[in-house]
């Protein structure tokens, strides 16, 4: 199943940016190459887009279809964590998505693949890399940079399908974030991800076996 999943958000940045160029190297122990024009992943532009258009009806949380009131909550769960220590925050976020229902886009939408919006993915439920692109829609709302998070998708070898994570640069590590692990943590200690490709809002690189 392919992933070419979204990025956007205008926000404030409260964290130390972190340069495409100093994102810590070795992502799962292999190597990477940054690769030009990003709009080859037409679909995920298209996500960029949705995200950023505010066409949500005004109505109640209880509704049967999706509004503006399922969104305000979300964002009322981020500004809580605004002053929590960056780790605290990783936490939540993550906790927050995980606790949604994994659904099959040919379930949800009628389609084999669709790269959920954070509204769509609240509202709807979603797969891995609806997941993932929600926690990175949250952090970007937090304040963490272009170039600190980045969509990872890869092959589980335990399993032997393809999935998609969020990986978070720290000052010298990188963080996952997993829909299939409630815990946020480091890329080192997870041995069976082979990553394909990382993306984010300007840039792609592909991943090899060093």
């Amino acid at each position: 199943m392919p992933f070419y999943l979204l990025f956007a958000a205008a926000c404030s940045v409260f964290v130390l940016p972190v340069n495409a160029s100093t994102f810590p190297a070795g992502l799962f122990g292999y190597q990477q190459t940054e690769q030009p024009d990003i709009q080859v992943f037409g679909q995920w532009i298209q996500a960029l887009e949705r995200h950023l258009k505010i066409d949500l009806p005004e109505g109640d949380c209880s509704e049967k279809r999706l509004n503006r009131c399922h969104l305000r909550d979300w964002l009322a769960f981020l500004d809580t964590l605004r002053d929590l220590p960056r780790a605290r925050q990783l936490e939540a976020v993550n906790s927050y998505a995980n606790t949604r229902e994994y659904v099959l886009d040919i379930d949800n939408y009628g389609l084999e693949d669709y790269w959920a919006v954070p509204r769509e993915f609240l509202y709807n439920n979603g797969d891995c890399e609806d997941y993932a692109i929600t926690k990175l829609f949250s952090l970007r709302w937090l304040g963490y940079p272009i170039d600190a998070v980045r969509i990872v998708v890869l092959q589980d070898t335990n399993l032997r399908v393809p999935h998609a994570v969020l990986a978070v640069a720290t000052q010298n590590d990188i963080m996952i974030l997993d829909n299939q692990i409630q815990e946020v943590i480091s890329h080192h200690d997870i041995v069976h991800y082979a990553p394909v490709y990382s993306i984010n809002e300007q840039h792609w690189w592909i991943h090899i076996p060093k």
